[in-house]
Parts: C-alpha cells; sequence; structure tokens
C-alpha cells in the first residue's frame, strides 16, 4: 500500500486500530479499480463520524468524495444525534471543500459520478436520513461489485435497512485507550472549562471522568470540557451529578420518539429500576413484570419485550432473570429524556412494589427507589436508608444506600459522615475508584451534626481518613499507608475503639511489609489490649516480642494461639478482636495463620490459610479475597506444595487485580516468582520477578522485593549459575544497610550457602551459619533441620560429608517434601562425582531426577540429568541426547560441555557449573572440537543452535570466542 493510501489521524483515534485497518483495506481494493460498502454501525458518540473523516482525507489525493450527511440545521432529534458524534475536542481535518451534501444531492451525484477515477462516498448519520434516501443509499451499496470503482461507508446506528451488507460495530473504548485519550483531551484542553488547565490531572477526578463516560469519547470530552480548572485539578469538589452528557444523550432521542407508548413506558420502568442498582447489574425481569402490569402495559406485550429484543428495537436484552439495556448508555438516555414527574411516579410504583415484596432486601430496594425519587433533601428518609444499611446486605449495596442517603442529607457535618461511611464500604467491596470519588465529597468534618436526623455515624473525624489509609495500603507507597493509619488511629479512638484497632493493625501490616521492626513495634504498642481477650493479648505480645529479639518469650507466647495439634485455637475470639465491627469474619483466621508461619508451623498455617479463605468466599469482603489467597499461596510455598501455590497465586492476582491492590498484586506477583523457581519455565520466573521488583521498589515493600530475588537467585541455582545466585543474595542475607527482610531472610540463607560453595567464592558463611543454626534450633518448620544439615555438608571436609549428608536425608525422611530432599540429593550425587565416585553417585542424582519431576519442577530436573549423564547413565527425553543429533559422537560429559559452550559460557563458568576443573573443561572441549570437526567455538554455537535456543543463557567474557582456552 502507498503512503497516500495509509488512513492516518494527526488526531490520533484511540482503541480504533482495527477499524482503521478494515477501511484501508477497503481503499486499497478501490485504488484497485474495485468497489465495496462498509456500514460503520455505532450509538451515539463512540466515533463514526471520525472514522468518516479518517477515509475522506486519506482518499482526497487519489479521487472525489462525496460526503453526504443529514442536515444540522435545527434542534430536533437529527440535529442531535449527528453533532453528538461529528463535533470534535480537537479539530479533526476537513474532508471535502465545500459544504457536505444532502442525502437527496449525495444520490444524485452518486448516480452521475463518472470521473474514470475512485470515487469514496461517506454517509454520515443516514439512521436520521428520510427513509426513501435511506433505502436508495442502502441498494446502490449492495449492487457495488468488481470494477465499479466506487466505494461507500456508511455511518449510521444499527438497523434493518442494512442488513446483508459488511458491518462493523463500534464498541466503546477499552480503559486503556479511554485512559489515553482522556489524558490527550486534558493536555490539550477539551472545551471551554479545560482551556485554562494548571497542574495535573487529580486521579480522583480522572478516575471518575473515566468511570462516568463508560468508553464513550464524546461522552468523555462533554464531561471534561465542563470542569473548570479547579476541579480538573482536585481544588474543587466535583459537582455531582457531572455536567457535559447532555448531547450525547439527546443523541438517543431519535429512537425513544419513534417507539410505541407502551414501549417508552416499558423503558423507563427499566431505567428506574436498575437506577440503584450495581454497575451492569441490570434490572430484575420479574419485578418489571409486575410494575408493567401495575401500569396498565398490556401482557402480550411485557411478554414480547422481555422475551425478545424487537419490541423494544434491542434497546432492552434479557440475560437469564435480570433486563440489561443495549448498549447500557441508553438506561441514562430515557432517564434524561423524561419529564421529571414521570421519573418520580416510575420510582414510585417501584418503590410500592418492592415494599409489597417484604423482606430486608426489598426494604432497601423500596427506599433507594424513594430516594431517588425524592425531589430534593429527605431528613427522614435519608435516616430510614442508612438504618438500614447493616450486614445483611453486600458492601456494594450498603455502599450505595449510604450514598443514597448522603446525598438527601442537608446538614454538611451529617453528610460529609455519611459519604465517609459509603466510601468504606465501597472499599470492602474491592472499588477503590468509587471510594475516592465519595471520599472527595466529604467536604466538612465528619461526625459533628447539627441535631437533624439520626446521631452522628461511627467513627467521628476520623472516618474519612481511616478510608484514604486503608486504599493507600492497598495501592500507595507503604509508608503512606503507615502514617496515615496511624493518624486516623488517633482520631477514631474517642469515638469507635474498634475501628481505631484495625486502624492500628493495618499500619503494623504496612511497617511489616516494608520490613520496618520499629515501625511495627510502634503501631502494636499503641493497642490496648485489654478488651480483647487473652488470645489476642497473646498474638500482640508475641508478635512485639519476636520482633524485639526476644524470640523464645514470642514463640511461647504465639503458641498460645494454636492448638496442641497446630490448628487455630479460639479463632473465633480472635475474629471477633480483630473485626471491628463485631462480626465473624476471617481477618483473625488471616492473622492466626500468620503466626503459625512466624512459629515455623506450615501446616497449621495452611490449614488455617484455607479456613480463611472459605470465610472470604462465604461471607466477604471482596477486598480480603486477594490477601487470603496470598498467605494461602505463601504458607503452601513454605510447604512444598508448588502447584497448589501456583493455582491459588494466580486467582489471587486476578481478584487484586480486579479489586484495585496493586500492592497485593505486587506480593503475589513475588510468590508465583517463587513458584516459578521450582516448576520453571525461567522465563515465567524473570517475568514475574521484574514485576513484582517494579512495584515494589517504588512503594517501598521490602517483603516482595526479597522474596523476588530470592525466586531469581533460585533459579539462577537451577540453570546452574552459582555465582550470579550468591551474588543476589549476599546482600539480602549478610547485615547491612541492604539486609533483606527480617521474615524472609533466613529462608534464604540455605540458597546462599549453596551458591557461595558451589561458586568457589568464598564468604562470610561461618558467622552466617550459625545465625541459621539459631534460628532452625527455634522454628518449628520441619525443613530447617535437613537444611541446616545439608549447609554443613557442603562446608564439610571430604572425610565428614557422607556422615553430614546421610544427616540431612535422615531429616528429610522424617520432615517429607520431595523438592528439598531432591535437592540435598542433588548435591550428595555431585559431591561423589567430584570425588570421582561415579559408580555411587548414580543413584543420589537418579533419585534427585525423579523426585524434581514428581514435583514438576522442570529446570532443576534438566540439572540432575545432566549430573547423571555425566556419570555415565543416559538419561531418556533430554535435549541433545546422546540418542541422535550432532552431539551423538560425544560422551555424555562432552555434551555438558559442549550445550554450555554453545549458550556462552566460559571455560571457568563451565567448571564452576559442572563441578569440574578449568583444565579438564579445556581438555574435553578440545576433544569436542575434534569430534565435530569445527575450529571454534562460534561454530560450536552455531551447530548447536536450535538446541541451545530454549535453554537459559550466560552472559558472555569478553574475551575473544575463538579460543577454546578462554578462561
Amino acid at each position: 500500500m502507498t503512503s497516500s493510501t495509509t488512513v492516518r489521524s494527526p488526531h490520533r483515534l484511540y482503541g480504533r486500530g482495527g477499524e482503521l485497518a478494515i477501511i484501508q483495506g477497503l481503499l486499497t481494493r478501490l485504488l484497485q479499480g474495485d468497489g465495496g460498502a462498509l456500514v460503520l454501525a455505532a450509538p451515539p458518540g463512540l466515533g463514526r463520524t471520525a472514522l468518516l473523516r479518517e477515509a475522506a482525507a486519506a482518499h482526497r489525493s487519489r479521487g472525489p468524495v462525496l460526503y453526504g450527511t443529514a442536515p444540522a440545521a435545527g434542534t430536533g432529534a437529527a440535529a442531535a444525534t449527528a453533532s453528538a458524534d461529528r463535533a470534535g475536542p480537537v479539530p479533526a481535518p476537513e474532508p471535502h471543500t465545500s459544504e457536505p451534501l444532502t442525502p437527496e444531492e449525495l444520490l444524485v451525484r452518486l448516480r452521475g459520478e463518472s470521473t474514470g477515477r475512485p470515487v469514496l462516498v461517506c454517509a454520515d448519520d443516514v439512521h436520521v436520513w428520510d427513509p426513501a434516501s435511506r433505502t436508495a443509499l442502502a441498494a446502490a451499496a449492495r449492487r457495488l461489485g468488481p470494477g465499479s470503482g466506487v466505494g461507500i461507508l456508511i455511518a449510521a446506528d444499527d438497523g434493518p435497512a442494512f442488513a446483508g451488507l459488511p458491518t462493523r460495530r463500534l464498541g466503546p473504548l477499552d480503559e486503556d485507550a479511554s485512559a489515553a485519550l482522556l489524558d490527550r483531551l486534558a493536555g490539550a484542553g477539551a472545551g471551554a472549562g479545560a482551556g485554562a488547565t494548571t497542574g495535573p490531572l487529580d486521579p480522583v477526578v480522572r478516575a471518575e471522568l473515566l468511570r462516568e463516560a463508560a468508553g464513550n469519547p464524546r461522552l468523555l470530552a462533554g464531561l471534561l470540557g465542563h470542569l473548570t480548572p479547579g476541579q480538573l485539578t482536585g481544588r474543587a469538589p466535583l459537582p455531582c451529578p457531572l455536567p457535559g452528557a447532555e448531547r450525547v444523550l439527546e443523541a438517543y432521542a431519535y429512537r425513544l420518539d419513534t417507539l410505541p407508548a407502551p414501549a417508552r413506558a416499558l423503558l423507563l420502568l427499566a431505567a428506574a429500576a436498575q437506577e440503584h442498582e450495581p454497575v451492569g447489574a441490570g434490572a430484575d425481569a420479574l419485578l418489571l413484570l409486575r410494575a408493567g402490569t401495575r401500569a396498565g402495559l398490556p401482557r402480550d406485550f411485557l411478554d414480547d419485550a422481555l422475551f425478545g429484543p424487537a419490541a423494544t428495537e434491542g434497546l432492552l436484552r434479557r440475560a437469564g432473570s435480570r433486563v440489561h439495556f443495549s448498549p447500557p448508555l441508553a438506561a441514562r438516555a430515557v432517564l434524561h429524556h423524561t419529564p421529571p414527574a414521570r421519573r418520580r411516579a416510575a420510582h414510585e410504583l417501584l418503590a410500592a412494589l418492592l415494599g409489597e415484596a417484604g423482606g430486608r432486601a426489598g426494604t432497601l430496594a423500596a427506599l433507594a427507589q424513594r430516594a431517588c425519587a425524592a425531589p430534593g433533601p429527605d431528613h427522614a428518609l435519608a435516616a430510614r436508608l442508612e438504618a438500614v444499611a447493616t450486614t445483611p446486605y453486600s458492601h456494594a449495596e450498603r455502599s450505595s444506600a449510604l450514598a443514597r442517603a448522603a446525598a438527601l442529607t442537608p446538614d454538611p457535618p451529617l453528610r460529609s459522615a455519611r459519604f465517609a461511611a459509603a466510601a468504606e464500604q465501597a472499599a470492602h467491596a474491592g472499588d477503590p475508584d468509587r471510594a475516592r470519588a465519595l471520599l472527595a465529597r466529604t467536604t466538612a468534618p465528619a461526625g459533628t451534626g447539627s441535631g437533624h436526623g439520626p446521631a452522628p455515624l461511627a467513627g467521628g473525624p476520623g472516618l474519612a481518613p481511616y478510608v484514604h489509609g486503608l486504599l493507600a495500603l492497598r495501592s500507595g507507597p507503604a509508608v503512606d499507608g503507615y502514617e496515615a493509619l496511624l493518624a486516623a488511629a488517633a482520631l477514631l479512638g474517642p469515638h469507635d475503639p474498634g475501628r481505631a484497632l484495625h486502624a492500628l493493625l493495618g499500619a503494623a501490616d504496612a511497617a511489616w511489609v516494608r520490613g520496618d521492626a520499629v515501625g511495627y513495634l510502634e503501631a502494636m504498642g499503641r493497642v490496648d489490649p485489654a478488651p480483647y481477650g487473652d488470645a489476642f493479648a497473646s498474638y500482640r505480645a508475641g508478635m512485639c516480642a519476636v520482633l524485639a529479639g526476644r524470640t523464645a518469650e514470642g514463640h511461647a507466647l504465639l503458641r498460645r494461639c494454636l492448638d496442641p495439634d497446630g490448628t487455630a485455637e479460639g479463632h473465633s475470639l480472635l475474629r471477633r478482636s480483630i473485626d471491628p465491627d463485631g462480626t465473624s469474619g476471617p481477618a483473625g483466621l488471616l492473622r492466626a495463620g500468620a503466626a503459625a508461619l512466624v512459629l515455623g508451623e506450615v501446616a497449621a498455617a495452611c490449614r488455617t490459610g484455607a479456613r480463611a479463605l472459605g470465610a472470604v468466599r462465604a461471607k466477604g469482603p471482596e477486598a480480603l479475597l486477594p490477601q487470603a489467597l496470598e498467605y494461602l499461596a505463601y504458607a503452601e510455598l513454605r510447604a512444598g506444595l508448588h502447584a497448589a501455590a501456583r493455582a491459588h497465586a494466580l486467582e489471587g492476582l486476578h481478584a487484586a487485580r480486579r479489586t484495585g491492590q496493586p500492592n497485593s498484586s505486587v506480593r503475589l506477583h513475588a510468590v508465583l516468582a517463587l513458584a516459578a523457581s521450582v516448576e520453571g519455565p525461567a522465563e515465567a520466573c524473570a517475568a514475574h520477578c521484574d514485576a513484582a521488583l517494579a512495584g515494589a521498589v517504588p512503594h517501598g515493600l521490602a517483603q516482595p522485593a526479597t522474596l523476588a530475588t530470592w525466586a531469581r537467585a533460585r533459579a539462577d541455582l537451577a540453570a546452574g549459575r552459582p555465582e550470579e545466585a550468591a551474588a543476589r543474595l549476599g546482600p539480602l542475607v549478610r547485615t547491612g544497610p541492604r539486609q533483606g527482610h527480617f521474615a524472609v531472610r533466613m529462608l534464604a540463607v540455605p540458597c546462599y550457602v549453596e551458591a557461595v560453595v558451589l561458586g568457589g567464592r568464598g564468604g562470610q558463611l561461618p558467622s552466617i551459619l550459625d545465625e541459621f543454626a539459631a534460628w532452625a534450633d527455634r522454628t518449628a518448620d520441619p525443613q530447617a533441620p535437613a537444611q541446616l544439615a545439608r549447609c554443613r555438608a557442603l562446608l564439610a571436609p571430604a572425610d565428614e560429608a557422607d556422615a553430614r549428608y546421610a544427616e540431612a536425608l535422615a531429616h528429610h525422611d522424617r520432615a517429607g517434601g520431595d523438592f528439598e530432599r531432591a535437592r540435598t540429593l542433588l548435591l550428595y550425587g555431585q559431591w561423589l562425582r567430584r570425588r570421582r565416585r561415579t559408580r555411587e553417585a548414580r543413584t543420589p542424582l537418579r533419585d534427585a531426577l525423579v523426585a524434581f519431576q514428581r514435583c514438576s519442577a522442570r529446570a532443576w530436573a534438566e540439572r540432575a540429568g545432566g549430573e547423571l549423564r555425566a556419570a555415565g547413565e543416559p538419561v531418556a527425553g533430554a535435549v541433545g541426547d546422546a540418542g541422535g543429533g550432532v552431539l551423538s559422537v560425544l560422551t555424555p560429559q562432552q555434551q555438558r560441555i559442549a550445550r554450555c559452550v554453545a549458550e556462552g559460557a566460559t571455560n571457568r563458568e563451565v567448571a564452576l557449573r559442572l563441578s569440574l576443573s578449568p583444565r579438564t573443561v579445556d581438555h574435553h572441549l578440545r576433544n569436542v572440537f575434534a569430534a565435530l570437526s569445527i575450529r571454534s567455538r562460534t561454530e560450536l554455537a552455531r551447530l548447536l543452535g536450535p538446541q541451545t535456543s530454549q535453554m537459559p543463557r550466560t552472559p558472555r567474557s569478553p574475551r575473544s570466542p575463538q579460543n577454546p582456552q578462554r578462561p
């Protein structure tokens, strides 16, 4: 395609790459002399006209462009729907040199156009043309064929007039495209209000604009253009509702006005019924059937409308027991197009029906409908809404009810308190953007009412800061969450001790993930355990003692929270003490599981984590699901259940993204990196490590950063790169300012000792090993004694190593767990082979290979298989196996060396990886060159390229690759 045929936009059309590509294909066929037609079908505001303009501008230099549209004059539906799609926030390129043609003029020109050049016809807003012109255009489009030299682009709302023509239906912009468009519009100063914007767009305002626009670019531009610079930058509160949607909503009038009266009445009832429902929930079909019957609509019409889309021209579609608008924006258009008196009557009818149904659900829904019908502030109705918004309802329903109660409250302090309570429920529901938008409306000190309605909400002036702290803990720098929650606790204390406790526990969590032991002790030190029972007092005192260095005392206290069999003792007491609202939620179970991990009781941690996850799934809150999955996945990692940990961590990652908790995503990426360092592939481990570190570093999350670094080092060990592993782990396990997280540091010591010994680097191993031995003596982790014996075997003199390895394997037999036992067998077999006890080495190496395969540790199995081949035992199914290919002429040891060199390793790196001397590697490499009739390392890499392309790469030395003696 030549450059002149490419559809280009000087003002980028975000999220329309697929449509532009289809239009480019049509223009290409047009230049080749063929014809064709394409219908761009979309509701108002999605950019039909913008796409036509792009096509016209691209074709103008190659042939005539006939651009026709409905007359824009007047104030009727045609003018509204045309302007909704045509007007742009940034001037668009003019595709024609004269005024647009009317439908009649366009059809006349189309019939008489015969210039010999390809003609592009752009017909805009065809759905509002007169029926005769619309039918004539559709017939002309159907007649186009090869050699016609005419292309017709039709922009219209969907309709039967264009059946049989190629159609591209435009949907709303996705989240990324909407965000990019908003950033461009805000930077360009769209509209009068935004033209003088100074400073960046406030994140809360940005999220609210994106939510309100719902992927409609024209609506987004309209909302943005009606806000002042102060509102855009967060210095002034946003109006509610947001202005600027009128033009797009009015564009739906042409469809509504042509519908029969029963259809319009049913659409109004459906729009009113879903107004108080969560976004995307739709309306209850049975409620609409009852409401339509009560309103006097014919029963046969109701059946047709609710069970098929034809009666409402596709605006209502049924899915199960719910009825949804298509497109969703049509519901708002219906309410906008209906006079206020009729809207109130619809809400009152629905409220009466819901009230007759009875039950708590019916009560809340009926009150919400009456709130929608209220013409102004209503103290009594607001108080009733607040009173019924209690635990039997979901957090989303409670948030919606409290927000409506706040909107009906004239007293500013009480209104702010109710908005803060609504924000808290939105945060628990996993909707942080909604929570922030509600917090932005708390403009007065909360909880200092003036006597209207009931007493101020619990929480007093600290409720809004508390919610700010919760949101910062989940999505911002950990230090921000820590400080915000400490400040909120001080404000909450006199009014709401339960939430004050929760704020202090949240601050302690923030300090923990930062690796700030002093901050943790400060937060927990402010907690008065007396009102919450012995179990919680033991938990608090035990955790503080452990972090203060009094480990034995702390472990004794924490064991009071566990039964003799390792299960949580008195967990219902823990739940009551930790959940501030007094319900039996899962927070206490999660903290009991954390105590079990601190003790090293990994089996108890797994059981308690599973119980906590079940409680979250059954009772919520939704925002706690990522944390419950994270705790369980980490406990499963500690227990060696890597596949289960990966499955739970993946589910947790999806839940964290769904509920807007990037800090949970970071921690779950670290857990997934650890699982991938066992199961592979190396690329997955590296990707999760990068994702974890990308979020952990700017937010100060030391724990996931340490876990991710440990995971990458363990993957290095699996790939035979001990020097790289030692370089990563050294700063984490040694003392100093770069020391790793206090809860992870000892867990990484066995990997560090292995890396240092295999890499031949030495280091501060005696002092580190003494510290690890002290930790292993205190912890109940069943793998710790075996890991300690393995570390001592690695460092033992030759005459003691056999006994040390035997001791480690005996500990493994008692503890169970395939992966750690297989690692010890691998190191033992490797040590035996290096001592030239090849026949003895085969048994532990074979057992290690089988165990790694059993626990799906692919990279580790490859390493064990390589060692087993080097010991003279063939291994089936390995890359470069002696059973065929270019390496079949080599011995097993020569094959291993050849593969390492082909990856780019130096002789010294190969020697470290295979536990050989550099001189031995050099000797074997010369024999490899002779056997394969090659003369350089470069030729070897080329020869084995396809076999080594999937293997981890070793960084190349700057020395010449031609020299087989390269050190």
